[in-house]
């Protein structure tokens, strides 16, 4: 008995080094990237594993004035939020006719979108980009129809195998009761999944908020950048001559923090959604 706990002990130790490693070479690019946020250039050169001589904040607050920062922020929220609720809207309430209707055409539209979860955003993106350009909407408006497009797939997904638990006796007594279909969806069905679509929100918002290639496609020419646009525009400009690296990592660390801060808040939905999700499709 004894020598079966020390070996449980021991299994347990080697577990928890390995798992500290692992977190350690996590953390260490944000280390790496807090730490040189407070350096000058020749400092960063010469010891960029080191800590700062001195946490000096004129480094961010140069790099916040160099990238437009409130405003960049402003207009990537502005099209973060858009997209991600009318992502929301339209997967949630199409997974929901699909799992109710139970017709073959439900099945073949649920399967379409789960194959288009494969097709790569390149394959299609020049003759998507002349099409909205071609319409007038090769602007935010525009971007946000993109990204509600693209975001629709993995979100009926999601959504599919949550709306399979939600009773259906709830909804027809709530019928009964004389609601109609939209006061059953909203009033009964959406809060119940409330879950899923707090996952469904941090991963859309994630990847709309980090997003460089499309946003790039569809506003470089334009004067109100996203963030990430900015930090590549900055880069572009003040690195003629040179890696400007007191410019580019506080702009990095000031740009990840909104939806890091986020992140953390919501951090404990993301895996109970998908895994219940994909259990349930």
């Amino acid at each position: 008995m004894a020598h079966y706990f020390l070996k449980k002990r021991a299994g347990m130790v080697v577990t928890y080094i390995l798992l500290a490693v692992i977190a350690l070479y996590t953390l260490a690019p944000l280390w790496f990237l807090f730490v040189n946020s407070f350096k000058g250039q020749a400092e960063i050169v010469n010891d960029p594993l080191g800590l700062p001589a001195k946490f000096d904040f004129q480094y961010i607050l140069a790099a916040i004035a160099e990238i437009h920062f409130f405003r960049a922020v402003g207009i990537t929220a502005l099209i973060t939020a858009a997209a991600v609720g009318l992502i929301v809207l339209v997967s949630s309430m199409a997974a929901w006719l699909m799992v109710r209707s139970k017709t073959k055409m439900s099945g073949f539209l649920f399967m379409a979108f789960v194959a288009a979860m494969l097709i790569p955003f390149q394959a299609i993106m020049y003759p998507l980009i002349q099409f909205f350009s071609d319409i007038g909407l090769k602007n935010p408006g525009g971007l946000v129809l993109m990204y509600g497009g693209f975001g629709l797939s993995m979100s009926v997904f999601l959504y599919h195998g949550f709306v399979k638990s939600v009773p259906l006796g709830i909804e027809e007594a709530a019928f009964i009761d004389g609601c109609n279909v939209f006061q059953i969806f909203f009033l009964i069905v959406m809060p119940l999944l409330k879950s899923i679509t707090v996952t469904v929100i941090i991963l859309n918002s994630m990847w709309i908020w980090n997003d460089y290639l499309l946003p790039f496609l569809v506003l470089a020419d334009s004067s109100g950048k996203t963030l990430v646009l900015e930090l590549y525009f900055a880069r572009i400009l003040a690195g003629q001559f040179g890696n400007p690296w007191q410019l580019i990592f506080p702009a990095v660390l000031v740009s990840i923090i909104p939806i890091v801060v986020v992140f953390l808040f919501l951090q404990k939905f993301i895996v109970k959604g998908i895994s219940e999700g994909a259990i349930k499709s």
